[in-house]
């Protein structure tokens, strides 16, 4: 029954916040890349209309005076201003490597569900050479709706073979916790971006990946 239960249990991660300390470089690169465009981001605007949100959301509350097609082309100047900036190496969440490992030793599938593009995940996770690790990675082509939304971790715990009521979600942002909850997955939040009084309902909140192992997913 014990190896049935293993094999009936999935983690999906986000990434921005959660396997790297990332949104304290975006939240400055954001501010950088609006400010070259003549608009000022304020604090409250950032974490409800932005944090956790796909370029595609956000950047038309930020720009409404700019047609839709721009919407990509400024996501790409953004984006490529983040990976300018960013260090993946240096901003890993404390304890993620051997959490990982310990997770893979007992097979249990892992997926990154993400909504940074294509680009940013492969560049943070090849920079931490943690890609062999997880069974799927998915980012924000993935999806047409973005967190709140609950469609990325529906379709990353099809794509480690499970349903979202079989899987552990690890997330940093409210709009996560939420598309988590909604997906019918049981959620731990991930302090940083957010105090623990935040996140609501979660099963656990946690500082950083050395405060779980993998029997306390287990209890969960």
């Amino acid at each position: 029954m014990a190896h049935d239960n293993l094999n009936r249990l999935g983690i999906l991660f986000d990434m921005d916040g959660v396997l790297v300390d990332s949104n304290p470089v975006h939240k400055e690169v954001i501010r950088t890349f609006c400010s070259r465009h003549g608009k000022n981001i304020s604090e409250s605007f950032f974490l409800e209309n932005i944090s956790g949100r796909t370029n595609r959301e956000w950047i038309p509350l930020v720009f409404p005076d700019k047609p839709i097609r721009e919407t990509d082309r400024l996501a790409d100047e953004k984006e490529q201003l983040f990976r300018e900036t960013f260090d993946p190496a240096a901003a890993v969440t404390s304890g993620l490597l051997p959490f990982i490992k310990e997770l893979r030793s007992n097979r249990i599938p892992m997926a990154v569900a993400t909504s940074a593009p294509e680009e940013n995940a492969v560049f943070i996770l090849e920079h931490l050479r943690i890609t062999p690790y997880f069974d799927a990675v998915l980012h924000a082509a993935h999806v047409s709706r973005g967190k709140p939304h609950p469609e990325i971790y529906i379709k990353s715990a099809r794509a480690i073979g499970l349903e979202p009521g079989q899987c552990i979600v690890f997330e940093d942002s409210v709009a996560g916790v939420t598309a988590g909850r909604k997906a019918g997955a049981r959620v731990i939040g991930v302090t940083g971006t957010h105090t623990r009084e935040a996140f609501g309902d979660c099963s656990k909140v946690i500082a950083s990946f050395e405060e779980i192992a993998f029997s306390d997913l287990m209890q969960l």
